[in-house]
């Protein structure tokens, strides 16, 4: 059975549970929040592992390989690219479309957030290498440790030979066993999307956020049916663009249920290498990296929320300053994001409101309701682009053995 069907069965039996257990039973509600806890754990157990081995590998080949340098800026610009695209999207639909107001509640004081950038910059360097691997969210950290030892391994390959064998036998090991923790996240998630649809049917009960999620995804159809086709058509001159988009299904589904950007790399890997073809030596370097700084899709939701609320509160029509303040804010500090793997974009929606200042610092709470659904897309977004990247980065440096769909996991 293909991997997607066994979500796709998950994900109904989900739905299924949280129609006809008793979700209202607080008792219930606790459990499932627990399990549903206790389920992302479980999956992300061996992200930082599988990473960390796969990318010393990598990089070790690709400094081998004379392209390294270029594997990087490809990556790089493709990140770039792809985060500036989905702000556009975002903002165009937004400004395009008038969406119905949200009724204005009254704040109530909340934690506020924000990005310690010199703690992320600190922490890239941790006063032991080892303590990088006990970083379980913000991965650049295991990246860079894993790129320098990459990196000296490829310097004197002879005396360093058994520093790569053992590194190699230890990636296919942690890849065999993530592919059977992504096996049984197809029944964890049952617990996963349940909880999911809880808090949905809370949220689109009222129909206040029910356009908001519309324009999600009708946006999602607009990148991934023909934004994200037409570029792999051109770029990578491919005949059958949509094959990346089938090898998404999996991945798209866990990452959406979830909103978690780490506990979906397991899965994305296996597709990236069984489905498309990708070599390791591309994808554990790449891959990370998109995963890490490619959060395109937390800046679209992001303006698109922003620029709601601020509708919610004014009649007037909104500034071409204050436009090109919102893009230039979420497009930069979406970088930013990368050791927040779950609720990013509503981070960045509460930053853009308490930078925004004029009254707006607690507006975000008019959508504080619907966080879960933002992030979900937000998750959409970013692991479509992630696939989107990596198979553009692995035609461009011949790093792919191409499959038959037949023949796709």
């Amino acid at each position: 059975m293909k991997v997607w069907i066994k979500y796709l069965i998950g994900v109904a039996l989900g739905v299924l549970a949280a129609f006809i257990l008793p979700t209202e039973n607080a008792a219930f509600a606790n459990a499932v929040a627990f399990l549903t806890e206790l389920f992302i754990r479980v999956g992300r157990y061996v992200v930082v592992p599988l990473l960390f081995t796969s990318a010393i590998v990598a990089v070790n080949k690709l400094r081998s390989s004379k392209i390294l340098l270029k594997t990087t800026g490809i990556t790089l610009l493709i990140i770039v690219a792809s985060t500036l695209i989905l702000t556009l999207v975002g903002l165009a639909s937004i400004l395009i479309v008038k969406l119905p107001r949200i009724p204005i509640t009254v704040d109530i004081a909340t934690e506020t957030f924000s990005l310690d950038v010199k703690g992320l910059i600190l922490s890239l360097f941790p006063y032991s290498g080892f303590e990088a691997l006990r970083e379980g969210s913000f991965l650049l950290v295991c990246l860079v440790f894993a790129f320098i030892i990459g990196w000296e391994s490829a310097s004197e390959e002879i005396a360093f030979k058994p520093v790569f064998a053992l590194s190699d036998s230890l990636s296919n090991l942690f890849y065999n066993i993530a592919n059977f923790f992504t096996e049984i996240m197809a029944i964890f998630g049952i617990a996963i999307v349940c909880y999911w649809t809880m808090d949905f049917r809370k949220v689109i009960e009222p129909g206040i956020y029910t356009p908001m999620i519309i324009m999600f995804i009708v946006d999602f159809v607009i990148v991934a049916g023909i934004i994200y086709p037409v570029i792999l058509h051109f770029v990578c001159h491919d005949p059958h663009p949509y094959k990346v988009l089938y090898a998404s299904i999996a991945p798209l589904i866990l990452s959406f249920f979830s909103g978690d950007s780490n506990l979906v790399i397991p899965l994305v890997n296996r597709h990236l290498r069984d489905s498309l073809g990708i070599r390791r030596r591309c994808r554990g370097y790449t891959y990370p990296m998109f995963s890490i700084f490619a959060r395109g899709g937390s800046a679209l939701v992001t303006s698109i929320s922003f620029i709601l609320i601020w509708r919610s509160y004014s009649s007037l029509s909104m500034p071409v300053s204050d436009i090109l303040w919102i893009f230039g804010l979420s497009f930069g500090l979406s970088f930013l994001l990368g050791g927040i793997p779950s609720g990013g974009a509503f981070v960045l929606l509460t930053i853009l409101c308490s930078k925004y200042a004029r009254g707006f610092e607690t507006s975000f709470l008019l959508l504080k309701p619907a966080s879960m659904i933002i992030c979900s897309f937000a998750a959409l977004f970013d692991t479509l682009t992630a696939m989107v990247g990596n198979y553009i980065v692995a035609v461009k440096t011949k790093n792919i053995e191409h499959h038959s769909i037949t023949h796709f996991i």
